[in-house]
């Protein structure tokens, strides 16, 4: 029913705002105020790992605080809970007030808004990325062919959610400008169990998967066993995007799960952008893959890794990721706020698009990204990025995933401060605390001094499956996070908090060297 709605508010003109149904009330209710949207629609219930997650009230308590302009809420009846916003229509009855209508479509001027979609910036205060009729389907079609080779045979699966650009572009709209099979899958790729993604493959016979970097460090805790109970023989591709897939989890991937068989390519991103921008391109002719690179500068993408003031980077140092040039998919304001637009984007470094992300290329013109420019870690003279310490720690073969701030110190200036999510199997113990300092010191050099390392069963994340670093970053100084409001799963917090406060104790009464 979302697609359906999706698809028929394209066709008569008008615009959509997708909002991922995790969200509590807050932060649906600045999208809807941020936006104007004056119609709601809904479901009774959604549902996630095994539970349901009413909606209603979440709705209802959006709509309580004043400034919005909602005229109606249509709500599906999914779960037979019967809740139903005040005053709201049944989908049903939604259905029924249109029939008769001609279905005919409106035509658009190419760069006519076709959606807004938020995107969170470094503020609490949500972006709503305006991509426009023409110039995003030219581009995600384009980037569909050149980097994904997806072709009408093809059965495509994005694992990703319609409340995310991915499921926007890799499963509502590029599949059906190619006329391919796309799975939409609801809820989260390990439940009920960890086989649920290779179950699926080979049910349906998917030819070529989208996931994220969290989804396969969170597989990689169970092994592989799960996927070798099923077939795997229709899949001929396999495309990873959200963050930097790390080396160890590519090679796990790569290696020990598809055998080599056929390719994992990761590439990179935004919101703002509306299709990829780095990557192998898999449709045009296979380079050689880099693990840990996000691949090359797409067609139609005029990079440069500059230093804050715009001057070029030469190969293998360390910049600031722009691009020089406007393509179709990028947007061209920001919903609202065109001032904000030009200020966060353009004028940064005047005359560029700034990504935000720290990178380099090496000699090829591979680009290597390191972290958010405002994540970088400063220790004595030094700059490492979050993603290298991560990386590094993910060697240890006991740890499957692993998520890294700065922390405040007299001597150096800032030292690193890493939590640790273990593989099934393993337990903390100040022995592993101590091979995995080994580990990140034998990998980064001396320079990557961890001036605490924690173990957790959950690392902060996004519902998109972002490490959320900032929420880190107040945690280990004590501070309150902020808006988490679209953070995975709040008890995250407290568990880190709790483990940072148990290993001040363990090094206060000298347990813990």
């Amino acid at each position: 029913e979302a697609i359906i709605l999706m698809l028929a508010t394209i066709r008569i003109g008008a615009i959509h705002s997708v909002v991922f149904a995790g969200f509590g009330a807050g932060a649906l209710g600045d999208r809807i105020r941020a936006s104007g949207s004056r119609l709601v629609f809904t479901a009774d219930v959604t549902y996630r790992k095994g539970r349901d997650v009413p909606l209603t009230g979440i709705v209802e308590a959006a709509l309580a605080a004043p400034g919005h302009s909602v005229e109606r809420v249509i709500t599906l009846a999914r779960g037979g809970h019967g809740g139903q916003a005040a005053g709201a229509f049944s989908w049903s009855e939604f259905l029924a007030r249109g029939a008769g209508h001609t279905g005919s479509w409106v035509p658009m001027e190419a760069n006519e808004p076709a959606y807004i979609l938020a995107t969170s910036g470094t503020t609490a205060k949500p972006k709503l990325a305006v991509h426009t009729h023409g110039g995003y389907q030219v581009f995600i079609h384009s980037m569909g062919r050149w980097l994904f080779g997806i072709r009408p045979e093809d059965v495509w699966w994005s694992t990703s959610d319609i409340g995310w650009v991915v499921g926007h572009s890799y499963i509502v709209y590029a599949p059906l400008l190619f006329g391919c099979t796309t799975v939409a899958y609801e809820g989260a790729i390990d439940h009920p169990g960890p086989e649920v993604l290779w179950q699926v493959v080979e049910d349906f016979g998917v030819t070529g998967i989208f996931t994220a970097p969290t989804a396969v460090r969170g597989l990689m805790r169970y092994g592989e066993e799960p996927a070798r109970k099923f077939s795997q023989s229709s899949l001929e591709r396999l495309f990873s995007a959200g963050e930097v897939l790390n080396p160890p989890a590519w090679e796990w991937l790569q290696r020990r799960v598809l055998g080599d068989r056929i390719p994992v390519i990761d590439h990179m991103w935004q919101t703002e952008t509306g299709g990829p921008m780095f990557g192998n391109p898999y449709g045009l002719g296979m380079l050689p893959i880099k693990p840990g690179s996000a691949g090359i500068p797409l067609p139609g993408i005029d990079a440069a890794v500059v230093t804050p003031d715009g001057q070029p980077c030469p190969p293998g140092e360390r910049g600031i990721m722009v691009v020089r040039r406007p393509f179709p998919g990028l947007i061209q304001t920001l919903w609202g706020e065109p001032e904000r637009y030009a200020r966060d984007y353009w004028e940064r470094i005047p005359g560029v698009y700034y990504t935000g992300d720290s990178a380099h290329v090496d000699e090829d013109w591979y680009v290597w990204f390191v972290g958010r420019a405002d994540e970088i870690i400063k220790i004595a003279a030094h700059r490492i990025g979050t993603i290298e310490v991560e990386s590094a720690c993910m060697k240890h073969p006991a740890v499957a995933e692993a998520a890294v701030t700065g922390r405040p110190d007299e001597v150096r200036g800032e030292v690193i401060s890493a939590f640790i999510v273990l593989k099934l199997g393993h337990e903390a113990s100040g022995g592993l605390r101590q091979e995995l300092l080994e580990t990140a010191r034998r990998e980064l050099g001396p320079v990557a001094v961890i001036g605490d390392l924690n173990f957790v069963s959950l690392a902060p994340k996004t519902r998109s499956g972002k490490i959320m670093r900032r929420v880190l970053k107040a945690i280990v100084l004590d501070r309150d996070p902020g808006d988490i409001s679209t953070i995975e799963d709040e008890g995250s917090i407290e568990e880190a908090r709790e483990a940072c406060r148990r290993l001040r104790e363990e090094i206060k009464t000298g347990l813990t060297p």
